[in-house]
């Protein structure tokens, strides 16, 4: 039996040309209900979206206390205080708010190292989320950036290194030559307990403000 395709294809094109002309009459007609109705897309959502912080770094003249701190890779974001006390009590009060800054290291912008403390808890039910502050932060790989923010400013530090400190070690080594960062998951100031310690290097201040 002999095929006919030349047939076949003007049929093809006659069906493929009624399908685009209503194809595209119902996609006016649908254009012009919309745009009555107010309800089109905005185009220049895109355009106007800003990023929460500037690409470009920014010079601190003054050190800054740290307010919160934030690694996206493990989902942190959490608030920072700052106690002006090393008393044990004062320390653990603050801890119960959010990570708390150790009042003799460094602050944002100053050599040193900014030393952060949090509670990490994996208790199936936890009633203040301040205990899960720190959860997860030994999971954060070499080469992830952390970001430590003051009113104004993001710090961005690279991780370097992730420990589990002997339950015995009550002494963390804390560097004074260039800005660094280390976060130390804590029961309690009083206690000598296992504890992950998070070392990061510093790599750039940027503006949070427009």
């Amino acid at each position: 039996m002999s095929r006919n395709p030349s047939g076949i294809i003007p049929q093809i094109s006659q069906h493929s040309a009624s399908f685009a002309a209503s194809f595209i009459t119902m996609f006016a007609l649908t254009f012009v209900f919309l745009a009555a109705m107010d309800a089109l897309p905005n185009a220049s959502v895109a355009d106007t979206t800003i990023t929460p912080a500037s690409q470009e770094t920014v010079t601190v003249d003054e050190p800054e206390q740290p307010v919160r701190i934030a690694a996206k890779s493990i989902g942190l974001d959490v608030s920072i205080k700052n106690p002006a006390s090393t008393d044990v009590a004062v320390l653990d009060q603050a801890l119960l708010s959010g990570a708390a800054r150790y009042p003799t290291s460094a602050l944002l912008g100053q050599d040193g190292t900014v030393l952060l403390f949090g509670h990490s808890s994996y208790l199936p039910v936890v009633h203040n989320q301040a205990y899960k502050a720190f959860d997860g932060i030994q999971n954060l790989k070499a080469g992830e950036v952390v970001s430590v923010y003051s009113a104004t400013v993001e710090y961005r530090y690279k991780v370097v290194g992730v420990a589990l400190a002997d339950a015995e070690q009550d002494v963390i080594q804390l560097s004074s030559n260039g800005k660094h960062l280390t976060l130390v998951t804590c029961d309690s100031f009083s206690k000598k307990t296992a504890r992950f310690v998070v070392t990061a290097d510093f790599v750039g201040s940027y503006s949070t403000t427009n």
